[in-house]
C-alpha cells in the first residue's frame, strides 16, 4: 500500500507575477529597441566603432528580450495532461539562451579590446558622447522597468536584467572613451575600457549559466541539504527508513522533492499513515531554507522493500 500527497500554490498570485514580468519585458524591449536605432544612426554619422559594437551589443540585448518575452507568454500558459508542468522550464531555457549570447558578447568584446588596443579606429568623439548618452539613458529607463516589483526574483528576467545592464556598461565605455579621447586624443582609451567591460561581462554570465544549467540537469536546489532532510524525516515517529529521495528546481522558484519513507506496518492498520503523511509535508515545506511545497511521498510498510526492483539513496 502506498500514498502520495503533493501540495500546489501560486494560483492567481503566480499568474499576477507572470503577467507583470511579461509588461516589464515588453516595456524594456520597446525602448531597447528605440535605443538600438538611435546607436545605429549614430554610428552611421559618426563612424564610430565604438559606437557601432555598442549597436551590436544592444541588437544581441533585444533579440535576448524577444527571447524573454516569448518564454515568459509560453510560461503562463495553462498545464495539460501532457505537459503537466505547462511552460514554466520555458524561462530557464530563454534563460541559458541569453546567457551563452552574453558570453559570447563578452568574449567578443575583450577580443575586440585586445585589438583595438594594438590598432586603435578613428572615431568622432563628439557624437560618440552624444549617442552614448542616449544609450545610456535608454538602458536606465529598461532597467527601471525590469527592477519594478521584484522583477529580479525571475531567473528570465534576471537574465534580461543582465543584458541591460551589460550594454549600459557599453554606454558608459562610450562615453568615457569619447570624453578621455576629446580631451587627449588618447583613442586607446576605447579599448581599456571595453577590456574592462569584458572582465566584468563574463563571470556574471558564467554564474547565471551555472544556476540555469543546475535546473536543466535537475540538481539539489542550492541552499537544501538532502543528507539534513533524510535525517530530519527520519526523526518522525514510526519511521524507519527514507530512500529514493530527490530533489530538483522545475524553474526559479519552484523547487520539488519525492521520496520513498518505510512505516511501521501498524500505521497502515490503524490509520496513523495520513497523519504522518502531513507531518512529511510540514516538515519539508517549513523548516529548511529551501521551502518546498510541491512534495511527493510515498509511504511503504516495512516489509514492501522486497517488492522493489530497484531503489536509491
Amino acid at each position: 500500500m502506498s500514498h502520495g500527497h503533493g501540495h500546489g500554490h501560486g494560483g492567481h498570485g503566480g499568474h499576477g507575477a507572470a503577467e507583470q514580468n511579461r509588461r516589464r519585458l515588453a516595456a524594456a524591449l520597446a525602448v531597447t529597441a528605440t535605443v538600438l536605432v538611435a546607436e545605429a544612426v549614430g554610428a552611421f554619422v559618426s563612424g564610430s566603432l565604438a559606437l557601432l559594437a555598442d549597436a551590436g551589443h544592444m541588437l544581441t540585448d533585444v533579440a535576448g528580450l524577444v527571447i524573454a518575452l516569448i518564454a515568459a507568454t509560453l510560461a503562463a500558459r495553462p498545464a495539460s495532461a501532457q505537459r503537466t508542468w505547462g511552460y514554466r522550464r520555458a524561462e530557464v531555457l530563454a534563460a541559458t539562451l541569453q546567457a551563452a549570447a552574453l558570453l559570447a558578447i563578452g568574449v567578443f568584446v575583450l577580443v575586440e579590446g585586445v585589438r583595438r588596443l594594438l590598432e586603435p579606429p578613428e572615431v568622432h568623439s563628439g557624437a560618440m558622447l552624444t549617442f552614448g548618452v542616449i544609450g545610456l539613458l535608454g538602458n536606465v529607463i529598461a532597467l527601471w522597468l525590469l527592477l519594478r516589483g521584484g522583477g529580479e526574483r525571475n531567473v528570465n528576467v534576471r537574465a534580461a536584467i543582465l543584458e541591460v545592464v551589460n550594454d549600459g556598461l557599453g554606454s558608459v565605455a562610450v562615453i568615457v572613451a569619447a570624453g578621455v579621447i576629446a580631451l587627449t586624443g588618447w583613442t586607446r582609451a576605447d579599448a581599456l575600457v571595453s577590456l574592462l567591460i569584458g572582465v566584468l561581462i563574463v563571470p556574471r554570465t558564467l554564474g547565471l549559466l551555472r544556476e540555469t544549467t543546475a535546473v536543466l540537469l535537475e540538481s539539489t536546489p542550492p541552499g537544501l541539504d538532502l543528507e539534513d532532510v533524510r535525517r530530519h524525516l527520519l526523526e518522525l515517529p514510526h519511521v524507519h527508513a527514507v530512500h529514493d529521495l530527490h530533489a530538483s528546481q522545475i524553474t526559479s522558484g519552484l523547487p520539488v522533492l519525492s521520496a520513498h519513507v518505510v512505516l511501521d506496518e501498524s500505521c497502515f492498520r490503524d490509520g496513523h499513515a495520513p497523519e504522518i503523511l502531513d507531518r512529511l509535508q510540514e516538515c519539508v515545506a517549513e523548516h529548511f531554507p529551501v521551502a518546498v511545497e510541491h512534495a511527493t511521498f510515498q509511504l511503504e510498510p516495512v516489509g514492501h522493500s522486497g517488492h522493489e526492483t530497484s531503489t536509491h539513496d
